[in-house]
């Protein structure tokens, strides 16, 4: 039974596409929007049902689209939007440099020094620290290096990883959207909403403090017992020499120069408007631009690894992904759906800011939950745009949709690609798998739990 649903899948996935882009004729659509409806659709729910063939549709939906001449070559690449790619792929390359000078195990080896250590701090600060590496790297690359130093910690204690894991992948997905390098999706709502580092500093910042540090009291509550057998474990062996040697690295003139660069560039990633502004350049061109440029240096001063960071570091599945992802969003802006469905979403909620915050917050948090949160932003964004042309305020919307993405990746195992990451490196190394029901148990109330605060900030400070 199972392998004849999973022969119809393919059948039925099309079957939802032509039914999408039929209902669009039934609304009026043109016969080149009900094609980029159904072809959008066909890709994002494909998505859902074969993620490990998710190239192979998106590949098959832009080629659709062009040679039923719904989008033209000339704007499909102006839709891809090569300057978020171009940013993704500069702090890779950066990710990657820092990784190898082993700058991630320098930092958790001073963390297990720190005096008077415990289980309840130390299941705290591997919270914090997966919260401030992943918006100082992003959510991927922190998650990388927290879930090998978390399985790690649990084979000299001892101890079951899991609790631990979940918690770090949690604190990771809300640290990502404390700033817009925590999570492709930052990169592209800045890009589209012309929303600069310093504006996340202000106002999304703040709202993922709060949200983070509410998380921390209700995981140090949900896993009290398992804190307190981490607590027992900690004080018998904690300043054991023996542990300090298994993960220690000591810092050379490598890692010197490699964090001296990685600092350089977030200092003018952080002051990139006003720079902006005092030389007179485009507004987002340093923003987009500098980390390319910083990779650049990388690669010259680490020529030996060159090939390295480009081949294993940089994520060229992903890239891709996101290249044609965002090529097909476009392309739904470009043939006018978005407007019509920015307009129903008007006559319904009448332009009230409080309830169209509210339906894009929980609305993009629950599709997040089941799809990537890229494909869900990337799916939200032409719908924004078109809400502009409204004379609708949209200023709150880019901070909802963020919150809501962000957060809603926490309730299922599959919501964010952080997730998925340390459940195959939890697969591979420990041979087992966190199922579906003990992560939405703990997810679900995270989820729920950090959308409901961030609405409310939403609200009360007119983030």
């Amino acid at each position: 039974m199972k392998d004849l649903l999973n022969k119809l899948k393919p059948l039925f996935l099309v079957c939802i596409a032509v039914a999408v882009a039929y209902a669009g004729l039934r609304f009026g659509f043109s016969t080149k929007q009900c094609i980029s409806l159904g072809v959008f659709t066909f890709s994002v729910i494909g998505v859902l049902m074969f993620w490990e063939s998710r190239l192979s549709l998106l590949f098959l939906g832009t080629g659709i689209l062009l040679i039923s001449g719904a989008v033209n070559l000339e704007n499909i690449i102006k839709f891809a939007s090569l300057d978020v790619i171009f940013f993704i792929i500069g702090m890779m390359i950066l990710i990657g440099m820092l990784n190898d000078s082993g700058l991630f195990y320098f930092i958790i080896t001073r963390l297990l020094t720190m005096a008077h250590l415990n289980g309840v701090k130390l299941f705290i600060w591997i919270m914090f620290i997966s919260a401030i590496l992943s918006g100082l790297m992003g959510e991927v690359a922190s998650i990388i290096v927290m879930t090998k130093i978390i399985l790690d910690i649990s084979d000299f204690f001892d101890i079951d990883p899991i609790p631990l894991l979940i918690s770090s992948v949690l604190a990771t997905n809300i640290g990502s959207s404390g700033t817009l390098l925590g999570n492709p999706i930052g990169i592209l709502i800045a890009a589209r909403g012309n929303l600069s580092f310093e504006d996340f500093l202000r106002q999304a910042f703040p709202v993922t403090a709060v949200v983070l540090i509410a998380s921390i009291f209700l995981l140090c509550f949900w896993y009290r017992k398992y804190i307190k057998q981490l607590n027992k474990k900690v004080s018998d062996l904690s300043g054991n020499k023996f542990f300090l040697s298994l993960i220690s690295i000591v810092p050379d003139r490598k890692l010197k120069v490699s964090v001296g660069i990685f600092i350089i560039t977030l200092i003018v990633i952080a002051f990139h408007h006003r720079l902006e502004l005092f030389f007179k350049i485009e507004e987002n061109t340093l923003l987009l631009m500098i980390p390319l440029v910083a990779a650049g240096v990388a690669l010259f001063y680490r020529s030996d690894r060159m090939r390295h960071y480009i081949e294993n570091d940089v994520e060229w599945m992903s890239i891709i992904f996101f290249l044609f992802l965002f090529a097909q969003a476009g392309a739904i802006k470009y043939s006018g759906i978005s407007d019509f469905f920015a307009k129903k979403l008007i006559e319904n909620v009448h332009s009230n800011p409080v309830l169209l915050s509210g339906v894009i917050l929980f609305s993009s948090g629950i599709l997040s939950s089941i799809l990537d949160n890229t494909v869900v932003v990337a799916s939200y964004i032409p719908v924004i745009l078109s809400l502009d042309s409204f004379n609708v305020l949209i200023k709150p919307l880019w901070w909802a949709v963020l919150f809501g993405a962000c957060y809603g990746g926490n309730i299922t195992v599959i919501g964010s690609t952080a997730n998925i990451v340390a459940m195959d490196i939890l697969e591979k190394k420990r041979k087992t798998r966190i199922s579906f029901l003990r992560w939405f148990k703990i997810g679900l109330v995270v989820g729920i739990f950090s959308m409901a605060i961030s609405y409310i900030l939403l609200l009360l400070f007119k983030v």
